[in-house]
């Protein structure tokens, strides 16, 4: 089911997550909801805390760029929507690159963020068997930027002050709803804004 992506400024998108403590039809669910989400919107990747959920699970699924991926990962990286429960980054290269990246929880936003080009991963996949396996390229990119979603990081976080301070505006637009996405999200309203 397609679940509304939680907005900058919602609380969920900086929470401590938990581990997923055993494969479950629960996982399952979630893990389809993330996919059917994040096709419906368009990206490549969607973690837990961007629909309101605290598990350490994301989903990184590059069929939206399938033209930009090289023959060697196709196959690999297109054949269905790869899932990670329970990552954990165990290495990460020396080499960096950098990178506009955008998040579906902050619409129109896009920054330049310098990340390692190469990551060493632990984690489990859809039917909960263990993997560790090394990504580079736009693959570790964007395991990076979903994993930090679990670590309640933001890749603004990156930004310097200053880039920071010329978004304001628009972030605080943003937390407020006041965005044109072309998939259902969602801002936060807290109980003493309503008041």
């Amino acid at each position: 089911m397609v679940r509304p992506i939680r907005l900058f400024g919602d609380p969920a998108l900086r929470a401590q997550t938990r581990k997923v403590p055993a494969n479950s039809e629960a996982l399952g669910e979630l893990l389809e909801d993330l996919t059917a989400t994040v096709r419906a919107a368009n990206g490549i990747g969607l973690a837990a805390p961007q629909i309101g959920r605290r598990e350490r699970v994301f989903v990184v699924d590059l069929s939206a760029l399938c033209e930009d991926i090289d023959e060697e990962h196709q196959a690999q990286w297109l054949s269905e929507p790869l899932a990670f429960v329970n990552p954990t980054i165990l290495w990460e290269s020396e080499d960096e690159s950098d990178f506009e990246e955008g998040c579906l929880s902050i619409p129109d936003v896009r920054e330049v963020v310098v990340r390692p080009e190469r990551v060493r991963v632990a984690y489990r996949d859809a039917e909960f068997n263990k993997h560790t396996n090394e990504f580079d390229g736009l693959m570790a990119r964007v395991i990076q930027h979903e994993y930090d979603h679990l670590e309640g990081v933001l890749f603004i976080d990156y930004l310097s002050s200053f880039r920071r301070a010329l978004l304001k505006r628009r972030l605080r637009e943003v937390a407020r709803g006041e965005v044109e996405a072309e998939y259902p999200v969602t801002a936060y309203r807290s109980t003493s804004a309503a008041s």
